[in-house]
Order: structure tokens, then sequence, then C-alpha cells
């Protein structure tokens, strides 16, 4: 008895030794989130650091717009490296463009002569935008012209032949019933013989854009505006609007170099944005003497307000320039090239 006793302890207890080292059950472990491979941040597009530009401008009001900008360069606050130089002369402006040896890459210029240049260097530059609408006044020292009819019989002297003032008088007198040879027209070879001219009194009626008209009303008091040939041309019905002045690049630059063409747009617009704002007259007319555009800052302040400047590109440039080829190339074919320009003339850009 005592021997089963002692088995049976044994038996008992090796049960609760084997339980006792008998693993428990597994506790739940947590699944480990998968850890996410590492990814390639995308890279941030290059920042456009600008190029070196060669930029020509016109003295007048073709020229008023880019004062703002021209400050900025000086100052080197463009993204661009700018180079300005500002011309008297629109024909220095297309030796420049023409020429191999560091030429003027961007300028301003008369609209029909732009179309001229694309013809004559086959398609060698592209319009950009305009800059300048109308600009041209008629001036009489006396009260005998109240409308371009009444010019019939008369000499008038003007600046401007063979270019935008000749075509633009030449149509705006056809469309009042007034034919070439009624009237009597005294080409000068700059607007600052024609401004000295009717300033002293020796001639009684001209025709010149702001800001030498101004230069004018400002020196004698007996002078007066007659007739504002914008208003003449938006009462002709003419398509298109009276486009006056306008920037072109050289093609080959444009395409070499497409973000600096952009970049100058970009700021251009905002220097004529500027230059045409009230709020800015005083400075925009210091700015406009200091750089050479305008003689002196009293006759820009005066000239601003009527110098009809504009940033116009894209779809809009080409209909309203559009209108106004078709006038010249009906007036005479010559005055824009010899034909109006094809799509490849307008370089695409959209503001």
């Amino acid at each position: 008895m005592r021997d089963k006793m002692k088995k049976l302890l044994a038996l008992t207890l090796g049960l609760t030794l084997l339980a006792a080292c008998s693993p428990k059950e597994a506790e739940a472990t947590p699944t480990p989130e998968a850890t996410p491979a590492p990814t390639e941040e995308a890279t941030p597009a290059p920042v456009f650091k600008g190029e070196h530009v060669n930029v020509s401008m016109l003295k007048g009001p073709t020229g008023l717009g880019a004062a703002k900008l021209m400050d900025e360069a000086a100052n080197g606050e463009t993204v661009n490296d700018y180079t300005f130089t500002v011309l008297a002369d629109p024909t220095e402006a297309v030796a420049g463009l023409s020429r191999e040896e560091d030429p003027i890459d961007i300028a301003a210029l008369p609209t029909n002569l732009a179309s001229t240049l694309y013809h004559k260097l086959d398609g060698g530059v592209q319009l950009m935008a305009l800059n300048t609408l109308g600009v041209l006044y008629i001036l009489e020292n006396g009260d005998t012209v109240n409308s371009l009819a009444d010019l019939a019989g008369k000499t008038i002297c003007a600046y401007g032949q063979g270019a935008n003032p000749e075509y633009v008088l030449n149509y705006l007198l056809e469309q009042n019933g007034v034919s070439a040879d009624d009237v009597t027209i005294e080409w000068k070879s700059t607007s600052d013989e024609v401004t000295t001219l009717m300033a002293s009194g020796e001639i009684d009626l001209c025709m010149l854009p702001v800001p030498a008209a101004t230069s004018v009303l400002m020196q004698n008091s007996d002078v007066r505006t007659a007739v504002d040939l914008t208003e003449a041309w938006e009462e002709s019905g003419a398509d298109g609007a009276l486009t006056m002045g306008c920037v072109v690049v050289r093609t080959a630059f444009a395409q070499e170099h497409p973000e600096a063409v952009n970049t100058f747009l970009e700021e251009y617009r905002e220097s004529i944005s500027y230059m045409s704002s009230e709020d800015n007259l005083d400075d925009a007319a210091a700015l406009a003497e200091t750089y050479g555009i305008v003689p002196k800052a009293a006759v820009a302040k005066r000239a601003l307000p009527d110098a009809n400047l504009c940033f116009i590109t894209g779809g809009d440039m080409i209909d309203n320039i559009q209108g106004y080829y078709q006038v010249l190339f009906r007036a005479d074919p010559a005055s824009i090239g010899g034909s109006i320009p094809d799509g490849a003339f307008y370089y695409d850009y959209e503001s």
C-alpha cells in the first residue's frame, strides 16, 4: 500500500512539473507595419538665371514704355542682363538687327518697318508685342482746321516720310475726300526740325507725334491741337487699331533663347504698366529724361497720358495689326515690304 501511495504521489508530481514546464499559449504579436521604401524627391525645375540681351529702343513714344525696365537693368534688378541703346533713327535698329557680330536681339520699331524687315530678312525677325497705339496729331497756329477735310488747299509740315505717319495721313485724307494733289506736304528729315519751325511760328500747320507735339504746345501758346488722328482713324471705320509701335526679336535669338525672350516680355510688360500709370507720372517722366527718351521730364509728364502706351501680344496682337496692315497694303504694298506677313511673323507668346 505504501508503495502504491509513493507511485501515485510521484505520478502526480510529474504531471504537475510537466504542466509547469509546458509552453504557455503564445500571445498575439502585432504584425510589424511595412516600412515604405525610400522614394526619390521630385527634382525642382531649374530656375532660369537670365541671358545677356542687346535691346534697342527709340526716342519718343515707342521707347517710353521701356524707361522703367532700363532703370531696373541699370540697378541690377532684372532677371536678364540687358544692354540698352536708345536710337533716334529706326534705320539704326534695322542695321543692328541685321549684323552678324554682336547684333541687336530685341528692338522697338514702327509697325510698318517691322513687316518690311521681316520680308527683307526672309523671316529673320518676329513681332512680339505692340507697344504704342495712335500718337499723331495735326497742330495749327490759328483756327481754320477742325477736320482732315479742312486741309484741302493747305500746306502742312511733317516728319515720317516712308513710315507710318505718311501712310496714315494719306489714308485718312483719302477717307475724308482729300486727294494727294489737294494738299502740300513738306517732309522734314527730323521731328526736331518740324518742332522748331512750329514752335517759333515760322509755319502754321504741322503733323507730329507726342512728345514732339507736346513740346510745341508747351513752347507756343498760340498753337492748338486741330485733329487727333487716332480719333480720325476710329471714325474712318478701318479694321484693326492704329498701331504705331512694336517690339521685334531676331528669330534666331528667339529660337535659341526662348526663356530669355519670354522673361523680357514679362519684365517689359511691367515696365509699360508702370510708365502708363497716373500714380507714377512724376517718376515716369523723370525716368524718360534720365534715359534719353524725351529731352525734358516736363514734356514727358504732359506727353505720357497721350502716348497710348500698350502691351498687346498673342491673338489680340494679330487681330489688331492685321487690319492695320491691310490698310497700309491697299494704300501702298511697299509700305509693309510688299505683302502682309504670314503667320510665322508672329511670336507665340500669351501673357
